[in-house]
């Protein structure tokens, strides 16, 4: 191992010498593996399980020392790009599905050795030293060493438990000197993490990601250049940019274009000013970079830099299977699962305080870039094999008190985000492209998404259009499941006071949200009722079967799934995973999804239960749980091309930002597709009872619709 190593100052040099020694003796001697069973109690014998601390240790420390060698080459020279690609997978094995089950990582496996409490905690340290990787590819000396110095002290808490002199060691004890560790540790760095992640978001120096871009997109036949990020890289990531790299120059420039022209346009048609922002975030799978370095050229034609931060997790910003920023292969997304709840080993009132306070702090001293922030440019891939969660029992879970807690922040950290990058002032945009995993037919595949990117706007607008005049003179709509779908809706809408100029309807074509193709409002909550129903759904990467969401003037009221075969554990994956922690969301947005060409390609090519939401909730009617899509620019006038004024921005919960902004939004929105073959009927009823049918039997039979079914004939 080499002794040099850069750092900010001589202290942390210091620090890492210290460091680096202590974790060289942890691994310098044999120990033998540990005895693991597989059912333990609460009450396991944890004094008599000293070598496998030592076993764990020894671990845990060569891992580091690893990372510290991969960090001294890459500083020593970054141009190595060899190296970083043998080394790549070794980064990643010990959480890869066909090792996990034998990584102190999982908690199943670290329970069965050191006891169920005991076992928690071993597995988030475990998951918290993996959570050093960015830190070495990113020269963050300081992201290694905490981690360095996390696991001598927690080893330190050991040792002094086994060598006290005095009595019976209680190991009740021990686990509360761990758990102040790992608290002290939180509470310490959370302001330096803080700082680190609102730089990444809002300022353009921080990151590696822009160069590597730029290197690639010279050198597109060269995929060794990917492994420069650090992320998981496999032949998904590879194969992908491999195809990327073989399309025309003029593709390139199209799919680029439509991505940024929607970004340009989203600006335009709100009527926000784009002139008064520097920088755009761009988020990207790893493999189309390609793609992104033209959008980078666009962005900046337009007068924005670049903003590019990476997908990463830990206990400082939490562990999720859904990536946000760039990112690679996801080694096993059931390890995120199991992780996503860690911080309940040390949460409390006085952390998310601290917390707070630090992400204030942040926000503060990069307040003049955030200001001039416009926003996110995002493309999300689809095409990898959907993740169905196992459930584990012996995974970290949160308290309800500290469900409460962990929403106080989600709440509070979403309204500062607002204030400093005010919503009213920015933008986005979302496409969607398949990867390599999506199969056989990936090139067809592919080719059938650009199709489905590239739609007419103006046809789409007409259609649209006909749909919308009829839905502004309707009270409510009433919705039908068929084929074992069993939704049965009536949703709320809006009274207009001058229909000459008014709409209830957004006419939504291919700007913000590519593709082409929905119609959607903020229904009135009061008289939103019944059952929501989708046998099959994926949301958030994450697969749903027979999920069932019930509503009472427009809140969840009640909810349930099939993943489980306990029910209430079903009940708890929605808890997380769609409500949130909330313990009921309002019905912030319904739409009718008009993209039948994304529908029937999507059959057509066995690619339908891999699409992401963006491209779904155009595939039939949709709802979303959350706020509303005018979430924080609700007093912003928006129109549609014909110059009506869409007035349906709030509801009876987001109109409560005028009293306390705090029980006005919930920082989340989540679409629930109720696709065109599980859909008998979509009714538009006026108030006196008049009833005009749109959809029937997946079909669109509204006049002036008809063109929409052509795709059915594909």
């Amino acid at each position: 191992m080499s002794e040099d190593i850069i750092v900010d100052s001589g202290l942390l040099a210091e620090r890492f010498e210290l460091a680096c020694g202590r974790l060289s003796q942890l691994c310098g001697s044999e120990v033998e593996a540990p005895e693991i069973k597989p059912e333990v109690s609460a009450d396991y014998d944890l004094v008599q399980n000293r070598k496998a601390w030592l076993d764990f240790f020894s671990c845990q420390a060569s891992f580091l020392l690893f990372l510290k060698d991969v960090y001294d080459h890459i500083c020593a020279d970054p141009g190595d790009k060899f190296f970083l690609k043998g080394i790549n997978k070794k980064l990643y094995e010990d959480v890869l599905p066909e090792n996990y089950h034998s990584s102190y990582a999982d908690p199943v496996h670290s329970s069965g050795i050191f006891g169920e409490d005991a076992g928690q905690v071993v597995s988030l340290i475990s998951a918290e030293m993996r959570a050093a990787i960015p830190s070495v590819f990113e020269k963050d000396a300081e992201g290694l060493l905490i981690r360095m110095e996390l696991l001598l002290m927690i080893n330190t808490s050991v040792n002094d438990f086994y060598t006290e002199a005095d009595g019976d060691k209680d190991e009740n004890r021990l686990l509360k000197n761990i758990k102040e560790d790992i608290y002290v540790y939180v509470s310490d760095y959370y302001e330096t993490e803080c700082e680190k992640r609102i730089c990444a978001l809002t300022e353009t120096d921080c990151g590696i990601a822009v160069s590597i871009i730029k290197e690639y997109a010279a050198n597109p036949q060269d995929t060794d250049i990917l492994y420069k990020y650090g992320e998981c890289i496999t032949e998904n990531e590879i194969k992908t940019a491999e195809y990327v790299a073989s399309l025309a120059e003029a593709e390139i420039d199209s799919i680029a274009g439509t991505l940024t022209e929607g970004y340009r346009r989203g600006f335009e048609i709100s009527g926000r000013d784009l002139s008064i922002k520097k920088t755009a975030n761009i988020r990207y799978p790893i493999g189309f970079e390609r793609i992104i370095a033209k959008a980078i050229e666009n962005l900046k034609a337009m007068g924005l830099d670049p903003v590019v931060y990476r997908s990463s997790q830990s206990l400082f910003n939490g562990y999720s299977v859904a990536k946000s920023g760039f990112f690679g292969a996801n080694p096993n997304p059931q390890f995120d699962f199991d992780h996503r709840e860690d911080l309940a080993l040390v949460l409390d009132g006085q952390l998310v305080t601290r917390r707070l306070e630090c992400l204030k702090a942040a926000w503060e001293n990069h307040k003049d870039s955030a200001k001039v922030h416009a926003g996110p440019v995002v493309l999300e891939s689809f095409g990898t094999k959907p993740f169905v969660p196992a459930s584990c029992a012996n995974a970290l879970k949160y308290s309800e008190k500290q469900r409460g807690l962990n929403v106080r922040f989600r709440t509070e950290s979403g309204t500062m985000t607002n204030h400093y990058i005010p919503g009213e002032e920015r933008s986005f945009t979302i496409m969607a492209l398949p990867v390599h995993d999506a199969g056989e037919d990936f090139e067809k595949i592919f080719d059938a998404v650009l199709k489905i990117n590239t739609l007419d706007n103006e046809l789409y607008f007409k259609i649209q259009q006909s749909i919308i005049d009829v839905l502004d003179t309707a009270d409510h709509i009433c919705l039908k499941g068929m084929n074992g779908n069993c939704t049965d809706l009536t949703i709320a809408l809006v009274e207009l006071s001058d229909p000459e100029h008014q709409t209830k309807f957004e006419n939504c074509v291919a700007d913000v949200n590519i593709p082409v193709g929905e119609v959607f409002t903020s229904p009135v909550l009061k008289g939103t009722n019944g059952t929501l129903h989708v046998s099959r759904v994926f949301l958030n990467e994450i697969e749903y079967k027979d999920l069932r969401i019930e509503l009472k003037d427009g809140m969840v009221s009640d909810y349930s799934c099939a993943n489980f075969e306990d029910p209430n554990e079903g009940r708890h994956f929605i808890e997380e995973n769609i409500l949130f922690n909330h313990k009921t969301l309002p019905v912030g947005e319904a739409a009718i999804g008009t993209n039948t060409t994304a529908y029937v390609l999507s059959k057509k090519y066995g690619f339908e239960s891999l699409l992401p939401i963006l491209i779904a909730e155009k595939t039939g009617p949709h709802f979303a749980l959350g706020d509303t899509c005018y979430s924080h620019s609700e007093d912003i006038k928006v129109y549609n091309p014909d110059g009506k004024e869409i007035i349906a921005r709030d509801n009876e919960i987001s109109v409560l930002r005028k009293e306390d902004v705090s029980k006005a939004y919930f920082n989340c929105h989540t679409d629930i597709t109720v696709p065109y073959d599980e859909l008998g009927s979509l009714t538009a009823v006026a108030s006196d009872g008049r009833e005009t049918v749109i959809i029937k039997k997946g079909r669109f039979v509204l006049e002036g619709t008809e063109e929409l079914n052509k795709a059915f004939e594909l």
